[in-house]
């Protein structure tokens, strides 16, 4: 008894399940007519078509859109392949080949930019312009920079452990510079200002020569003017005169030889005259000759002159010297 209750049950649900999908069926809308006449509780049922139309009209205007798009990114990329010359080679004037790049014409460079070497044409000038400064740096493994040159509107630095200047032909060296020593390797030297050279400190050379139509003149104006040499200091002039001058002492010295003055006439202006007994005036009317006498401390003074020295008797000059 049970079981036949249980069977009729479960024939119930069943027999109930078709009556409401036949009953679904019933309200369902014809092909042509979807969504038409529908309103208040009645159009129930035809809420999923509407959304569905709306959604596939989306999906075609996307579709649309995305043609359009691919078709404007196409030509703004034919337009940008034309105007920039692209080629298998390069862009425009800029040209790729095995030993590096080529650029014909001028370039601008916005970032620093890191080569290895930049050579102009053979038969052209390489040419860097800026409208600050152009600074050359370089730099060692690590970094760390080594070398800079950088030329600006007011002057042209250098920054290195050492400075050469070297000939184009066979790249003798001309110039070196480092931070305790200046040397110049050039045969000749020539300064061409209207006021020469001015030195600081000492400078060492062999030969300070002038031209043949110009004079010769070292100055020191406000201080004293030292020439030293370990094996002799020699002042010549080949065809004109020479001047020694100085306003307060003049000193001749020689550690270990002699002091020769060779020339055909030595005058020595302005002597003292040494007198013992008579005045100066008196000395000066009544003699004419006279000889030169030297003091132990090296002042030279006049002393007349007679058949023997007279310089150990007129001596006067020697004890105020």
């Amino acid at each position: 008894m049970e079981q036949s209750a249980t069977l009729d049950i479960e024939t119930l649900k069943i027999t109930q399940e078709h009556y409401i999908l036949a009953s679904q069926s019933l309200h369902l809308p014809r092909p042509g007519s979807e969504g038409a006449g529908c309103e208040g509780a009645g159009c129930e049922g035809a809420g999923p078509g509407v959304v569905f139309g709306w959604w596939k009209r989306g999906l075609y205007f996307f579709l649309l859109l995305l043609l359009v798009t691919m078709i404007v990114n196409l030509a703004l990329t034919v337009w940008i392949i034309k105007v920039m010359n692209f080629s298998m080679d390069g862009m425009g004037s800029l040209k790729l080949n095995q030993d590096g790049i080529r650029v014909e014409g001028k370039s601008e460079f916005l970032s620093p930019l890191y080569v290895n070497e930049i050579q102009s044409r053979g038969e052209g000038v390489l040419v860097l312009k800026s409208e600050k400064n152009v600074t050359l740096n370089a730099r060692n493994d690590q970094g760390q920079l080594t070398g800079q040159l950088t030329v600006g509107p007011e002057a042209v630095e250098v920054q290195c452990q050492r400075l050469e200047v070297r000939s184009s032909e066979g790249g003798r060296l001309l110039f070196t510079a480092e931070e305790e020593e200046v040397v110049m390797t050039t045969e000749k030297f020539t300064v061409t200002g209207s006021e020469g050279a001015v030195f600081g400190h000492s400078v060492e050379t062999p030969l300070i020569l002038a031209k043949s139509t110009e004079d010769l003149k070292l100055e020191s104006p406000t201080r004293t003017l030292t020439m030293e040499a370990p094996r002799g200091v020699e002042v010549s002039a080949a065809q004109g005169s020479l001047q020694i001058g100085g306003r307060k002492d003049l000193q001749l010295e020689s550690t270990e030889g002699e002091i020769l003055l060779d020339a055909s006439t030595i005058q020595l202006g302005n002597l003292p005259l040494g007198t013992f007994s008579k005045s100066t005036s008196q000395a000066a009317h009544e003699q004419s000759v006279y000889e030169v006498c030297v003091c132990p401390s090296g002042k030279v003074y006049l002393s007349p002159a007679q058949s023997g020295s007279t310089c150990q008797i007129m001596n006067n000059i020697c004890l105020w010297s």
